[in-house]
């Protein structure tokens, strides 16, 4: 069984224990298909941005990484606790016009109304001459309206903002409409009265730790040794240097990263009007929902993650320190970042359940560093071999997963849980159903659909392909801002990141980590189509006495000068 990071207790045999499921007991508390892949940002933003205790210790607030003292000196049975903001003023602003009509309660118009009428107080507003203050309030509305990262069929309470400064991020609430109509409450002051009966905080059901797992992995992978990080890398052979060796060097590059996310890329008055619409205008209802009873902000403890999986998240932490320091657009920096923390969440069940399955182990020459294969196709399907040895991959990888759930211990953990169950009186359900489609390998096809990275989205014949949004970032992920590398190591780099093969010697040996015939060549023309899709994007170097290079161009200014 997997040792969790941090070294917490786990809630396995209890009836609706947070890690029964044989899924988050194998992959850590938890990967979950309910959670889009924006929340997965926002999450690890969010804990990355909150401040934070291990235990009861509480960590520098300017801090978005713990130091490598606390990490590696992280006390025994303490979990990592953050104190999210519920931002519920801001959400109802911004959202409430834009919601559905049946989800709006009589009392949350009412505090609507009320916090536009404080808002257009000539006390708290005074527009230039000609500009009425609803004008004005209006223009609010649209500005963080714009903002909306998720929203649809969900009441305003449970959407969410693009992750543009700190002032936005939130932690999951739920409106409990059941006991609002049992009590029969109409105003907000009913409400208010009684918070925590009303808006759930902290949930996570759909903010649901997917974020706070990721966060995990990075902590994890840095409080590892240097010795233990070469030697890992010298036995993947993967030619990382010095700095991306070194935990002190990762760990002060991520945190300058993530605090130029966070504070670096948006206007400081944005964040300056989100605090005062949510904080100030009306003081009473974030306090009540970020603070306790004795008035002291509210923590939330935070799951576990395989301690084991360090490799993954050391990878992971180099791929968000390039990405965060690439000169491109701040909300284009966001979209990579979701796509680095998607294919995270993809890497690491598979990563997790080559550890655990028999036959991945007999054929592990045949894949990348961390035990697995994603052979790419191209996109047409003009490749018949590359096409059918991807389909194979594809089918491989889902029972890599589902068989992973059902290790040995993992079963005699699940039915030890179902004797306490049934011992206490109670139906014990079947826990491997769910844990098929909601976290396990149906987790992984679905995920992977999203981001365009199997196809097709419905129907047979599931196959790995690439799109540009998925190269480019593939190209800004593995290569620091500036960096050339031949187009052979850029291919050896896809492939230790993400046992990605494109060419025809690893999709050959993929073949044979399919459990097929490794096939010495598939005609030489197997990955014509990247390197067209390299050059057309301006990321390949063609050289007419040399091997051809790979660029990342997205350099800033003084950095090239």
């Amino acid at each position: 069984m997997p040792t969790p990071f941090p070294s917490i207790p786990l809630d396995i045999l209890s009836a609706e224990g947070q890690d029964a499921n044989p899924a988050v007991q194998l992959f850590g508390r938890r990967f979950f298909a309910d959670q889009t892949v924006p929340e997965l940002l926002i999450e690890l933003l969010l804990v990355a941005a909150s401040p934070k205790r291990i235990g009861n210790t509480s960590l520098p607030v300017d801090r978005t990484i713990p130091g490598l003292d606390s990490l590696c000196d992280w006390p025994e049975g303490q979990p990592l606790r953050y104190s999210p903001r519920a931002r519920l003023n801001l959400k109802l602003f911004a959202f409430m016009g834009a919601s559905k009509l049946a989800s709006r309660h009589s009392s949350h118009r009412e505090h609507y109304i009320s916090l536009l009428a404080e808002l257009q107080s000539p006390e708290r507003l005074r527009p230039p001459e000609g500009v009425s203050p609803r004008e004005v309030v209006q223009t609010l509305e649209n500005l963080f309206l714009g903002f909306q990262a998720i929203g649809g069929r969900r009441t305003w309470c449970a959407q969410a903002f693009t992750p543009i400064c700190p002032e936005v991020l939130a932690g999951d609430t739920i409106w409990n409409e059941t006991e609002a109509r049992r009590r029969g409450v109409t105003t907000w002051a009913e409400v208010a009265e009684k918070m925590p009966q009303f808006f759930t905080v902290g949930r996570h059901r759909f903010v649901a730790r997917g974020g706070e797992v990721l966060y995990l992995q990075l902590c994890n992978a840095l409080r590892q040794s240097p010795e233990q990080i070469r030697g890992w890398c010298e036995e993947a052979d993967i030619g990382f240097g010095e700095d991306e060796r070194s935990p002190e060097r990762v760990r002060d590059a991520l945190e300058v990263g993530l605090r130029r996310v966070l504070t670096g890329q948006c206007p400081e008055g944005v964040g300056a009007l989100a605090r005062f619409i949510d904080q100030v205008i009306e003081p009473e209802t974030s306090q009540q929902t970020d603070c306790d009873d004795g008035g002291q902000p509210r923590f939330s403890d935070c799951g576990w993650c395989p301690s084991e999986g360090w490799p993954e998240g050391w990878l992971f932490a180099l791929e968000l320190v390039h990405v965060c320091a690439a000169a491109v657009d701040p909300i284009e920096r966001l979209e990579l970042m979701q796509t680095a923390c998607a294919l995270q969440l993809l890497r690491s069940l598979c990563a997790q359940s080559a550890r655990y399955v028999e036959w991945a182990a007999e054929v592990r020459e045949y894949a990348g560093p961390l035990g697995f294969v994603w052979a790419l196709s191209d996109a047409s399907g003009d490749s018949t071999p590359a096409k059918r040895i991807s389909q194979r991959c594809v089918s491989r990888l889902q029972r890599l997963i589902r068989e992973a759930l059902r290790h040995p211990e993992i079963e005699e953990a699940v039915a030890r849980r179902k004797y306490a169950v049934e011992a206490n009186g109670k139906q014990a359900n079947d826990l491997y159903p769910e844990a098929d489609t909601r976290y396990g390998h149906k987790l992984f096809l679905s995920v992977a659909k999203r981001l365009g990275l199997i196809v097709p989205r419905q129907g047979p014949g599931a196959r790995f392909v690439l799109n540009e949004h998925l190269l480019r970032y593939l190209v800004l992920s593995l290569l620091p801002p500036g960096k050339r590398v031949t187009y052979e190591g850029f291919k050896d780099l896809m492939f230790a990141h993400y046992g990605l093969a494109v060419d025809d010697r690893r999709l050959g040996a993929s073949s044979a980590w399919c459990g097929r015939t490794c096939l010495l060549t598939l005609g030489g023309e197997a990955e014509a189509w990247f390197m067209s899709m390299l050059e057309a994007a301006g990321f390949l170097v063609r050289l007419s006495d040399a091997d051809s290079l790979v660029q990342n161009p997205f350099v800033e200014a003084e950095r090239q000068a």
